[in-house]
């Protein structure tokens, strides 16, 4: 409860700030639907010389990517540790964190907060919404709790991906390319895992699952049973990948000696 308390009063504090500049929102909001509107012109520029990609139809696709923006969003929201490498190590800002009695990961992640990244959830179910009318999907009652265990199984497949690449500044501080090209990976897991060859969907599915933040869980609401396993797969494959994440960084942490030396 007490971790629970520090993220809301964090969360309270940041949207005060937040709010205190309104316009900024606007533009970061405006340039993110900016972004996915790309993305999704990409799709319909392919559907336009093709019927079926793979065995699925446009509508799928556009439904699959409206999805994948989802844990994209809250990812994005919550997990902003791009800089850890420069901040943290190099300018030694993690031995002000190792001085407080909260878990070092939790307070990096409180001070990186970027709540208005949630507004892309909203895009994404639009989207979806868009692409499941034309489909004519229909919903069960228990529906859009699976939605909601699937999205933070997502999220917390890509928060320990990226914990993990972080986790290697404790033993080497240079800095690196890997954060980038590892988002360029995850954009894999938009598209459906059957058009790769099965080198690339065994990486997705097993080694950096991207698949669970898109393809798979989206695969459950369109009604794919091919894919059935997996998707009841994603909260189970979210929650091992953040815990090793976590057990690596408590190792990392021991190994850290200061920005002194």
């Amino acid at each position: 409860m007490f971790y629970v308390s520090m993220l809301f009063q964090y969360m309270a504090q940041y949207m005060k700030t937040r709010l205190q500049y309104r316009t900024d929102i606007l533009v970061e909001f405006f340039s993110d639907l900016l972004s996915q509107s790309v993305n999704l012109v990409f799709i319909l520029v392919v559907f336009g010389h093709t019927n079926y990609l793979g065995g699925w139809s446009r509508d799928e696709i556009i439904f699959i990517y409206g999805y994948f923006l989802v844990p994209s969003a809250v990812f994005s929201a919550f997990f902003n540790i791009w800089d850890f490498n420069e901040r943290y190590i190099v300018k030694g800002e993690l031995d002000r964190i190792l001085t407080r009695p909260i878990h070092s990961l939790f307070q990096i992640i409180l001070e990186r907060l970027e709540l208005e990244a949630l507004l892309g959830a909203v895009t994404g179910m639009a989207v979806m919404v868009y692409a499941g009318s034309r489909l004519n999907l229909t919903l069960s009652w228990y529906d859009p709790f699976l939605f909601v265990l699937f999205s933070i199984g997502g999220a917390l497949v890509y928060g320990g991906i990226f914990i993990m690449l972080a986790c290697i500044s404790f033993w080497a501080d240079a800095r690196t390319s890997l954060m980038p090209m590892m988002y360029n990976i995850s954009s894999y897991g938009r598209y459906p895992i059957n058009i790769y060859n099965k080198i690339i969907r065994f990486v997705l599915t097993w080694v950096l699952p991207f698949a669970f933040v898109g393809v798979y869980p989206a695969s459950y609401f369109l009604g794919r049973n091919e894919f059935f396993y997996y998707s009841l797969l994603t909260p189970i494959i979210g929650v091992i990948f953040f815990i090793l994440s976590v057990l690596l960084w408590n190792q990392g942490v021991k190994r850290y000696r200061g920005a002194g030396n």
